[in-house]
């Protein structure tokens, strides 16, 4: 696996890829990697000649200093996880070097109404800050396929929304949410929960899981009740919001009947560590 830190050594191994009449698969994770980023880097690598894994910790899409500078790493491990699921190469770049001219966003993402609600809502600039390093990494990497999870539900629509604004030729692939055995979403921030937190985090999924079953004889308004409260029982959990949205525009919902399409997104805090999860009610 090659490993390319500078934006000049990217440019030469996507020219000469792309000249070979090759096709290009991008993961683009902010490292700490885990099972959920393995099945997108193997995926990509099924999908395409070329799979192309960055590993950069955005400093733009952090609305929270605590939170960017609490961001687990471990790059070499990064390394080592990638060498063995097949990735051809990683781009791991400085922040001077992802950007030259500083991080100061001179461009507005036109991101629909599906950047102002939920994340959008509780961090402010979060998606602008996405938009901005995604943008990048596919003018740089030219990807036929740019593979991301579903656990980032919402990040995924917004996505799509600015490669059409953009109009940036790549084919978006959503890959399925990656759990532990306990139903855990896997994320690079479960890192830093303690014992006793990591093992009440699962609530968060049986509440979601237990709700779909519900759902199907209550309304819209209890079943985002019942899931609320039921987290908020368990010790250290505090959900910050819980939204059944149509899967399309990511608007809320208030009938089961509005959307052939319906996602509950939720993101809790279990002590200080924010996790986020969804769920697919039809």
């Amino acid at each position: 696996m090659q490993i390319i830190r500078t934006v000049s050594d990217l440019e030469a191994f996507v020219g000469k890829t792309l000249d070979n009449g090759k096709t290009i698969g991008l993961v683009p994770t902010m490292g700490a990697l885990h099972d959920g980023h393995l099945s997108l880097v193997k995926r990509a690598v099924e999908d395409n000649d070329v799979s192309l894994v960055s590993v950069f910790v955005n400093p733009t899409q952090f609305n929270n200093p605590t939170d960017l500078a609490t961001y687990p790493r471990d790059e070499e491990n990064d390394f080592r996880l990638l060498a063995q699921a097949g990735a051809t190469a990683v781009f791991a770049p400085s922040v001077d070097e992802m950007y030259p001219d500083g991080t100061q966003a001179d461009h507005v993402y036109d991101l629909g109404t599906a950047a102002e609600v939920m994340e959008g809502k509780f961090r402010p600039g979060h998606f602008q800050g996405v938009a901005q390093v995604v943008s990048r990494l596919f003018l740089l990497c030219r990807p036929t396929r740019a593979y991301f999870g579903e656990k980032d539900f919402q990040q995924i629509a917004v996505i799509r929304n600015m490669v059409e604004s953009e109009h940036i030729n790549v084919d978006i692939v959503p890959v399925p949410i990656k759990r532990a055995d306990d139903g855990l979403a896997l994320s690079s921030r479960n890192a830093l929960l303690t014992e006793e937190q990591r093992n009440v985090a699962p609530e968060i999924h049986v509440a979601l899981a237990y709700s779909v079953e519900y759902s199907k004889d209550h309304s819209v308004s209890a079943t985002h009740d019942t899931v609320v409260e039921r987290i908020n029982a368990v010790p250290y959990m505090n959900v910050e919001y819980f939204e059944i949205v149509d899967g399309r525009t990511l608007l809320p919902v208030e009938e089961w009947t509005e959307s052939p399409d319906i996602v509950g997104c939720i993101t809790v805090y279990c002590g200080k560590v924010r996790l986020i999860d969804n769920i697919r009610y039809k």
